[in-house]
């Protein structure tokens, strides 16, 4: 079959490079770094099916308020990058009208709901079932009007799309969690979902299986790519195919190329605890705007977005702030290391990712943009991808192909 290089070593190029592989396809993976090293490295470690509708751009003035008055640990920002990203983030309000974010969120909970059965026959054959867990995670409330409206949310998910939950109040989280101090309102538990103790370490599993397979994986700079006749050269390495899974990088390539790319990157910090309290299973903090998941490094404090320039210095204002909070809530432990880890997730404006060809170079494909989800849907995007490369498709695949996606892409 046809030699595919893959640009992009994260959980979204390893899936790709698999799914490809899968059907018979010599594939070559290249990154500047290992596998896993980047974005997907510092996520909350989360495979969430139960996410079927994607984050909506706020529409309700108190909130956006609260955001702009700096109050709400969820969101922080530069006005120098916020302006920048200002014709973005129309495009992204536009698209997270009721109406339309109905009409995407059909799309986005056909991909998440699949998101464990494609990832399961891939942590059986590297053997990585160790660091998964199959028992879903929390959400905690300290307030009863939280936690009742959370609790009506998750009724119209389960009826909407199907999507399995567990109502815990005070009594039962305090059992099921002993390591708080803090007599919480209550909890849901997204019982679908699974958690990873090593995220970086799930994707070089994945990868060594592509190796064992037979696929390659080599470090070089994607934006050397170029075309080379009827197909493709980087470096020495020659194909018909391309595909660009690069993440927040990918906008940077596909310019080279007459492509202008609507994204946004919202930055996330993380930073671990040692010694902190056991803790069963993640529990998002929606008080604080944190994600904490026990992971085999620590404690991990995953944070909220931050609307700021790639190259913007370390703030990790947003960890600071959570992590007083909690420590009145749970023993944290102490620090891991002075400085936290940081990452950007590579957002589209109509909150789908972006698999398929591109439409005026022919063999050159995109699989990014899957905002917060990367690492939930790696391997469910690649399979997509596979099956439009071999010239098979349904609404899903058009829904996120390139050539109708005017608002992410031009």
């Amino acid at each position: 079959m046809s030699e595919i290089i893959v640009l992009g070593a994260g959980m979204v190029g390893i899936g790709t490079a698999l799914a490809l592989q899968s059907r018979g396809h010599d594939v070559t993976v290249i990154d500047r770094r290992g596998p896993g090293e980047e974005t997907s490295h510092g996520n909350a470690g989360i495979i969430q099916t139960e996410a079927a509708e994607p984050y909506a751009f706020p529409r309700d003035p108190r909130v956006m308020l609260r955001y702009l008055a700096g109050r709400d640990n969820d969101l922080r920002y530069a006005l120098p990058a916020l302006l920048r990203m200002a014709p973005s983030l129309a495009r992204y309000w536009q698209n997270s009208s009721p109406g339309h974010h109905a009409r995407i969120s059909l799309r986005y909970a056909k991909l998440t709901s699949r998101a464990t059965t494609d990832h399961g026959p891939l942590i059986d054959a590297a053997g990585l079932e160790p660091m998964i867990r199959r028992d879903g995670f929390n959400e905690i409330f300290r307030s009863t009007a939280a936690f009742d409206a959370r609790t009506a949310y998750a009724a119209r998910m389960a009826e909407s799309f199907g999507i399995p939950y567990l109502v815990q109040g005070p009594d039962t989280f305090c059992i099921d969690e002993p390591g708080f101090r803090t007599r919480m309102a209550g909890a849901i538990r997204w019982t679908g979902a699974w958690s990873c103790a090593d995220p970086g370490g799930l994707v070089r599993g994945y990868a060594n299986l592509l190796m064992q397979r037979g696929g390659r994986i080599i470090k070089g700079d994607a934006n050397e790519v170029a075309a080379a006749g009827a197909g493709w050269r980087l470096g020495p390495t020659q194909a018909e195919h391309v595909v660009v899974c690069l993440g927040p990088w990918s906008p940077q390539l596909l310019a080279r190329f007459g492509y202008r790319v609507s994204m946004l990157r919202k930055r996330g910090y993380h930073r671990h605890f040692k010694a902190a309290a056991p803790v069963n299973r993640p529990f998002v903090d929606t008080d604080n705007g944190v994600v904490l998941s026990p992971m085999r490094a620590g404690l991990r404090m995953s944070s909220g977005a931050a609307l700021v320039d790639m190259d913007a210095p370390s703030d990790p204002a947003q960890l600071g702030r959570a992590e007083k909070a909690l420590r009145h809530d749970i023993e944290l432990g102490t620090r891991a290391a002075p400085e936290p880890w940081f990452g950007h997730r590579p957002c589209l404006p109509d909150m789908l990712p972006l698999t398929g060809p591109l439409p005026r170079h022919t063999g050159l494909w995109a699989n990014f943009g899957h905002g917060h989800q990367g690492f939930t849907l790696g391997p469910t995007t690649g399979t997509l991808l596979a099956e439009a490369m071999a010239g098979e498709g349904d609404t899903l695949h058009a829904a996120l192909a390139p050539e109708n996606r005017p608002f992410a892409i031009r």
